[in-house]
């Protein structure tokens, strides 16, 4: 019998290494889980969408509305002010095993730098795929350890998650993250600072959504995000979704015809400059009234003539 044990033991460690790696390749939407937009000092409404493992995703949500960037210290983005056509393409919760690979061969192909927003448990889970990520000149960025709302969390809850994300990214060769973007977009004020404050970290949101995790639908995707892309503008997309991935040379293709510009999204916040202020509409003086000419004024002007 103790033989036969430790026969099993590789069985059932090669099973627990599967359900874990399973987590990090595939999403399954659960609008119950939907977390609750929190406004903020930068964002009226910092929402956002799902496409996290299976038990941590969110779905159901708007776009966030652009922020104002006025104010000496920024917080938060889902856009920049950019003189230029820059914009910045982002991928969140992989890296997935298969896909992320497909991906990365597109990006090379096409001479584009993305800026990855990672979960840590997947780079666990594929530290190869991060590896190449890294090698290739992508931005690696913290999207929390496991997809697990901020908003949820207390301050010790926010820090796990963020610490351990950092740790694995550090680990595989990669800069410490100074972008993070909270899963499912939800943030608010105190958190905000609390991750600039503690830990240097920017948050990033976005302001073009194709909603890749619900429209499972190359053409789609492609078609919202050429749509709405302008410059500065910040794109989401989810490389864990094979639909997102065969929309990539299409989407690619369309955007550098309309002369976009690719950049990380450090590089494109490095370029931000603060809107200018609005100038109020300068009214004309009025006229003074006519005053009211007699008669007798009206027969003597004529007689004059």
């Amino acid at each position: 019998m103790k033989s036969r044990s430790w026969l099993l033991l590789p069985v059932i460690a090669g099973l627990i290494g599967a359900a874990y790696q399973s987590a990090c390749q595939s999403a399954r939407p659960q609008p119950s889980q939907q977390p609750k937009a929190v406004p903020q000092e930068e964002l009226a409404r910092p929402q956002g969408s799902p496409g996290a493992p299976a038990g941590n995703s969110t779905s159901g949500m708007q776009a966030p509305a652009p922020e104002s960037p006025a104010g000496p210290v920024r917080l938060s983005y889902n856009s920049c002010n950019v003189e230029g056509p820059y914009i910045a393409i982002t991928f969140d919760d992989g890296p997935h095993p298969t896909l992320t690979p497909k991906l990365l061969d597109i990006l090379k192909e096409k001479g584009i730098k993305a800026t990855f927003f990672v979960l840590g448990e997947c780079v666990n889970a594929n530290p190869e795929v991060l590896k190449r990520a890294i090698a290739e000149g992508h931005e690696i960025a913290n999207h929390s350890w496991n997809h697990e709302a901020f908003t949820r969390r207390g301050g010790s809850g926010v820090a796990s998650q963020v610490n351990q994300a950092n740790e694995a990214i550090v680990a595989l060769g990669a800069k410490k993250p100074v972008l993070v973007r909270p899963p499912g977009g939800a943030t608010n004020p105190t958190i905000n600072r609390s991750l600039n404050q503690e830990y240097g970290m920017k948050v990033v949101l976005w302001d073009v959504d194709p909603l890749d995790w619900k429209n499972r639908n190359s053409d789609h995707v492609t078609s919202e995000i050429l749509n709405n892309t302008k410059p500065g503008s910040i794109v989401l997309a989810h490389d864990i979704h094979a639909t997102t991935v065969a929309a990539m040379p299409a989407t690619i293709d369309g955007l550098l015809a309309k002369g976009f510009k690719f950049v990380t999204v450090s590089e494109l916040i490095a370029m931000d400059r603060p809107k200018p202020a609005a100038t109020p509409a300068v009214q004309p003086p009025a006229t003074p009234a006519a005053k009211p000419v007699s008669k007798a004024a009206a027969k003597r002007a004529a007689k004059q003539q």
